[in-house]
């Protein structure tokens, strides 16, 4: 037995860490920039990464260290540091050396435009501003943020039935190049558990599933997304069930996060596929119905238009039928197993559905027990706004 308890503190909530943010002259006017995670004992470090082949600077500069454990994680926004060859790589090596002792085995993540060298020497300034004794998480979580209009942290308390407590926090980015498979997001994750790197991985890389992977705001993969994990035991207890529960609690509300502040969304809405052959079609559905153009555009004209839910699930590749499919917004259900039920009051009832911040489409293929979640957004002229302007 355990109890999950919400609490403040975000990245910040479990013994021993620190963080805060601070404005390097990356952003314009005096916008917090670069952000720092650390530990005042090493850190045992999992994480998952894009599957992007044109990998960022900062996540070969990762992989490329091996088994390592570390206690500061250095995040700068405004630069992906992506698509600069070994002189990206360079540029970290060159940051990174200028840090305090304290600091040991540090990495790095970036965020923003793709395609130019990072401003080392405003990155270099930025660090020395940084306060390694401040627990500042809100700060941290906002400077991270790019077309973020929000900032994302989380954090809980375990309690386990022998008395033994334990944290983890989480801050996170994203709003726009968000799409399944490790998508721009970073996620920042935080425990005193007393876990194991192994174990670690392994529960991460099952939560990556059914949260961020389960999220998409534009369909586009990002050459910088990363999930990372950092223990560092101080609390000198774990309970496994209990550790997986709250670190899926804090991915998926990150990931919901992340989707319901989609640039230019005005929804957050739910796929719930259910019916298919396998889990995998399950998914296969979820995903093409977060994705699709069409989709989205309904969405944001509150149109009810459940043709086109249909068809992305007939084009999708899983396997379905027009005779086993039931489609429904919510409670409302309108078509099921080849009869039409989208009748004028069916129509409407559907309609006062759409305007909803937040609501659910359910598709059942009919076929088997297959079944996935998938999260997704509408797609208005916000979106090309934002990204039509964004390099400026």
């Amino acid at each position: 037995m355990y109890k999950l308890t919400k609490i403040e503190g975000g990245v910040c909530a479990a013994e021993g860490f620190y963080a805060d943010g601070v404005s390097a002259g990356l952003k314009s006017g005096a916008a917090k920039d670069m952000a720092f995670v650390y530990s005042d004992t090493l850190c045992e470090i999992a994480a998952t990464f894009t599957t992007n082949k044109m990998t960022a600077a900062p996540i070969r500069h990762f992989k490329a260290k091996g088994e390592f454990q570390t206690n500061f994680v250095l995040i700068n926004s405004k630069n992906a540091n992506a698509m600069t060859g070994k002189a990206g790589i360079k540029d970290i090596d060159e940051i990174l050396a200028t840090l305090p002792q304290n600091v040991k085995n540090p990495v790095m993540s970036s965020t923003g435009v793709i395609g130019v060298r990072l401003p080392k020497e405003k990155i270099i300034a930025g660090a020395k501003l940084f306060d390694l004794s401040k627990q500042n998480s809100a700060t941290a979580a906002e400077a991270i943020m790019t077309t973020d209009t929000f900032s994302k942290q989380i954090a809980y308390e375990i309690e386990l039935a022998d008395g033994g407590v334990f944290h983890i926090g989480a801050m996170a980015k994203g709003a726009g190049m968000i799409n399944p498979a490790m998508a721009t997001m970073l996620c920042f994750i935080t425990t005193d558990a007393n876990v194991s790197k192994e174990a670690m991985q392994k529960i991460l890389n099952k939560n990556v599933e059914t949260t961020f992977n389960a999220a998409s705001v534009d369909g586009d993969t990002s050459t910088n997304d990363t999930v990372m994990l950092l223990s560092n035991a101080k609390s000198g207890t774990y309970n496994e069930e209990a550790f997986t529960v709250a670190l899926h609690n804090i991915m998926l509300f990150l990931a919901r996060e992340m989707v319901r502040d989609g640039e230019g969304a005005t929804k957050l809405v739910t796929y719930e596929v259910s019916g298919a052959k396998d889990n995998k079609d399950a998914q296969i559905v979820a995903k093409a119905l977060t994705n699709s153009l069409l989709v989205k555009t309904a969405l944001y004209g509150e149109d009810p238009n459940w043709g086109r839910i249909a068809s992305t699930v007939g084009a999708s590749g899983a396997l379905s039928y027009e005779d086993t499919l039931t489609i429904s917004f919510e409670n409302v259900c309108v078509y099921k197993k080849g009869k039409l039920y989208f009748d004028a009051e069916m129509e409407k009832k559907a309609s006062e559905i759409m305007k909803m911040d937040s609501f659910t489409i359910y598709c059942d293929l009919g076929i088997a027990d297959g079944y996935f979640t998938a999260f997704g957004c509408d797609l208005g002229y916000e979106y090309v706004k934002i990204n039509a302007d964004y390099r400026t």
